[in-house]
């Protein structure tokens, strides 16, 4: 739309200023991301979160309602709010979204960050601080409004799992499943002598787990133990689980549905898995003399995160894929810890869950635990067995979340980095496994990883350093990654040009000629900039000159 159009459609939508709705400008996103405090934008995401949601609008001149535009810089929505969630410390991505509007007449940006209110008791914090506004100003949360806060009831959402269903009897319940839970329960609670346990009726044994109440069968109880038909009593809720087998074209070769009782079920869904025995082994003789392609707590513990965690309010089933190299699971929901990092550094148990009394059976029955250590435990066994880390994909758009478990090695410079450097943290190999994958990595955590000679390169391009490639035996496919040296492609460049004579050649014709000696990490479009920088400064140095639109040997 237009400018003006966009002004007015802003002002309907959105008031002018209030506790929950901010107008700034922040023209240059990258740094008012995290700048000072009180005057950046993860303040006024605290701000606003801690006095109940809202909306924040960027591009836009607080006064005279101008739109001056935002550089977003490197930033896409998507990033945008995961560093949100990383630097706004107890926010909640439930709600969080930005709409982007791009005036067609002047080409300036605006976002608008919505921003849901904070979960019960945790007020959200920026720079170590709480903030609110009061009237026209960002203060510092006062004690009052952090004692609204803390004093709030825990649970303001009713924990969908714990509802009674009501046409629901323990006739619905599998006998077998309730066997399994039972022996399951004697596992984890073994301070409870067993013979107590076995004296305790049915009812008894499901209220003592919490998935019974006053006599009502609650919907983790379906979930967990129901007889396949009480399934349907859970409408419009679904509760499958569908395993599909895809080949190396992405073709579906086999696939079965499976529903409750999920603690059965589990066990058939993994044992359709072809967790075969590797022979050869990646990375030589530092690894034992026989591996499996995967980690049975690895790939059991990301089955059953996706069954406590599903919203089963979206109303979708959770899809695990077997592919030829890695296994695919996929949940609907929100990622209650908000982002990766966030599960894997916080050194307290999470204090909230989606389905606290699915998730509480779970623990009880040897499925789960609510410690924080599942995630973090997957990560630390891939690296135990010097295999690619686990992927998250985490979309609080679309309100789902996405986790690749790797069944081989994907690049064997990164195994064998692994296997011959014992300093590296657990941070570190996450950080070098984006950087084999292709993907962008934090630039202080790149600052860190080039200081050290792991990695080197230009950002966003980075790659293995030539130090680490000489030990680690990796010299022919650095050489391939990094590309010929400025120097070797003009002399190229002069041959070609010397063969090709008074015709010359276009940019594509060089192109193509160099395109096997350039870096393989960039992009065909990048390669083709390359290329183009590389016969400017060739002209700049005297070496060419162009003949209409191509290049010949200056005479």
């Amino acid at each position: 739309m237009l400018e003006l159009e966009l002004q007015q459609y802003l002002l309907h939508e959105y008031p002018k200023e209030n506790a929950r709705c901010e107008w700034k400008e922040f023209k240059n996103l990258k740094n008012s991301f995290c700048g000072d405090e009180k005057d950046d934008v993860i303040s006024y995401v605290s701000a606003i979160s801690n006095m109940g949601g809202g909306h924040l609008v960027i591009g836009v001149h607080d006064e005279t309602l101008e739109i001056v535009g935002t550089d977003t810089y490197n930033y896409d929505r998507q990033k945008a709010i995961l560093r949100l969630t990383e630097r706004c410390v107890n926010l909640s991505t439930e709600g969080l979204d930005i709409d982007e509007f791009i005036t067609d007449d002047t080409n300036l940006k605006v976002w608008v960050i919505h921003i849901p209110r904070h979960l019960p008791k945790r007020p959200v914090f920026a720079h170590n601080k709480a903030w609110q506004r009061i009237e026209d100003s960002l203060v510092e949360m006062t004690a009052e409004r952090m004692a609204v806060i803390l004093d709030e009831p825990i649970f303001c959402e009713t924990d969908w799992s714990a509802q009674i269903v009501s046409d629901a009897t323990i006739d619905d319940l599998d006998e077998v499943a309730i066997a399994k839970a039972r022996k399951m329960f004697k596992k984890v609670h073994s301070r409870i002598p067993e013979a107590e346990v076995n004296d305790w009726n049915v009812e008894t044994f499901l209220s003592k787990c919490g998935i019974m109440k006053n006599g009502g069968i609650t919907r983790a109880a379906i979930i967990l133990l129901g007889k396949y038909e009480s399934a349907f009593k859970l409408r419009p809720a679904v509760a499958q689980v569908t395993w599909t087998r895809r080949d190396e074209k992405k073709d579906v070769i086999d696939y079965e549905h499976f529903t409750v009782p999920f603690i059965l079920t589990v066990d058939e869904i993994l044992s359709r898995i072809d967790n075969l025995t590797m022979r050869e082994m990646p990375g030589g003789t530092l690894f034992p003399d026989t591996m499996k392609h995967y980690d049975d707590y690895t790939i059991r513990e990301a089955l059953h995160n996706c069954l406590a965690h599903q919203d089963y309010t979206i109303q979708q089933r959770i899809n695990f894929v077997e592919n030829p190299t890695y296994l695919y699971y996929s949940n609907a929901g929100n990622f209650i810890p908000g982002t990766l990092e966030n599960a894997l550094t916080n050194e307290e148990p999470q204090s909230y869950f989606r389905n606290e009394c699915l998730c509480r059976a779970m623990v009880d029955f040897n499925m789960i635990d609510t410690v924080s250590r599942g995630i973090k435990k997957m990560f630390n066994e891939q690296w135990r067995r010097h295999f690619p880390m686990p992927d998250y994909e985490i979309d609080a758009t679309k309100k789902k979340v996405v986790v690749r478990i790797y069944g081989n090695e994907i690049n064997k410079r990164y195994t064998d980095l692994l296997k011959t450097n014992n300093s590296l943290s657990l941070w570190d190999c996450i950080s070098l496994d984006a950087v084999q994958k292709g993907r962008l990595i934090h630039e202080d955590v790149a600052k860190d990883l080039l200081s050290r000679g792991l990695i080197e390169g230009e950002a966003p391009n980075y790659n293995i350093s030539l130090g680490v490639a000489k030990n680690t035996h990796q010299l022919p496919s650095y050489t391939k990654t990094k590309g010929l040296d400025k120097e070797k492609l003009s002399q190229m460049i002069l041959q070609y040009l010397q063969n090709a004579g008074d015709e010359g050649a276009k940019r594509d014709s060089i192109y193509e000629y160099l395109r096997d000696v350039l870096p393989s990490n960039k992009t065909d479009e990048q390669q083709l900039r390359m290329v183009g920088k590389l016969l400017v400064e060739m002209d700049e140095n005297k070496l060419i000159t162009t003949k209409g639109r191509k290049w010949i040997i200056r005479p």
